[in-house]
């Protein structure tokens, strides 16, 4: 987790680092007057670099997570609705950059570098570690978490793998 949370960190930083290298040339009325060329390198290797990081980090956590912390009983539906919501929310936020970039201009980076930390933060503190825990042994995980464990239920699954869903919603039931 530690390793995540520079990766996250870097993230951040190097949306800060284009927001302030937009901010220093465009201002807040978006007229740069001379660009020079070395200083349009410097601001894109700074985004590829950012990239970078986001690709090693938050890139693939949307799609990880949530395939590693659900019950195998829900964790097909449960990925279709990751998938789902996930592809809304990458066309909503392609659809409101252009028009934040015009409002916010440099800030729209910052805006993207505070969510970074949030987001962050909120790893950090309420998503358990999963690496090295089998899937059967998540809702223990969940049980034992300082926050989660409040919404877990205490329904004892068998070990042996002789689960399966029953139809007409009654749960589980023994095979």
């Amino acid at each position: 987790m530690g390793t995540n949370l520079i990766f996250w960190l870097f993230v951040a930083f190097f949306q800060a680092v284009v927001a302030a290298c937009i901010g220093a040339k465009f201002g807040t009325n978006g007229n740069p007057g001379d660009l020079p060329k070395w200083y349009a390198i410097i601001v894109v290797l700074f985004i590829c670099v950012y990239v970078a990081g986001f690709a090693w980090s938050w890139g693939p956590l949307g799609w990880l997570v949530p395939s590693e912390i659900f019950p195998l009983e829900i964790r097909s539906a449960a990925q279709s609705i990751n998938v789902s919501v996930n592809m809304m929310f990458t066309f909503l936020v392609a659809q409101v950059f252009l028009t934040m970039l015009c409002h916010l201009k440099f800030g729209l980076f910052m805006f993207f570098a505070f969510f970074v930390i949030i987001m962050s933060i909120f790893v950090y503190y309420f998503l358990p570690e999963t690496k090295g825990i089998p899937i059967e042994e998540m809702n223990q995980v969940w049980k034992s978490h300082w926050y989660w464990s409040r919404f877990m239920e205490d329904l004892d699954y068998p070990i042996n793998g002789n689960l399966e869903m029953s139809k007409g919603g009654q749960g589980p039931k023994l095979v």
